[in-house]
């Protein structure tokens, strides 16, 4: 029996797919991949790396996601609504907040360096679409059964 944490997985890692997608067209201020800034919080500069640790925060998301919302996704307004809302305290958080850390800059620094800023609309935009993603996907796995329990099992 699948629980609204694993449903949350799945959906947040097929959301992850997908913003990963939108983050290999996009490249950071020095020109190099987004995938490769984002391996640089874990002290890497491969694409492979970022990828990997992309992957893993989405799926943590979505399980996040699954046990604290899950039981609010009734239909595909709400999945889409606080799917969305989701993915912009995601990118508060994640975004502006703790990369900018890990990356030895200041919080919000994304939105005050000028160079950066289009980075940071490119990753609000993409944090939404994850989070729509995230929201519909687990509305369409979770009514593939018909309950979804409230612990993991």
């Amino acid at each position: 029996m699948r629980s609204r944490i694993v449903v949350g997985i799945v959906a947040g890692l097929i959301g992850g797919v997908v913003f990963g997608m939108m983050m290999q067209m996009m490249a950071a201020p020095d020109g190099k991949p987004m995938m490769a800034m984002v391996a640089q919080v874990v002290r890497s500069e491969s694409f492979v790396v970022g990828w990997l640790y992309h992957l893993f925060n989405s799926a943590v998301i979505g399980g996040i996601f699954g046990w604290l919302l899950g039981n609010r996704i009734g239909g595909y307004g709400a999945g889409l609504g606080l799917g969305a809302l989701y993915g912009i305290v995601w990118w508060i958080l994640g975004g502006l907040i703790l990369m900018p850390l890990f990356l030895g800059m200041s919080p919000f620094a994304p939105l005050m360096m000028e160079m950066m800023r289009p980075v940071a609309m490119g990753s609000l935009m993409g944090h939404i679409i994850f989070g729509l993603v995230l929201g519909v996907v687990f509305l369409v796995m979770s009514r593939s059964k018909n309950e979804i329990p409230d612990t993991a099992a």
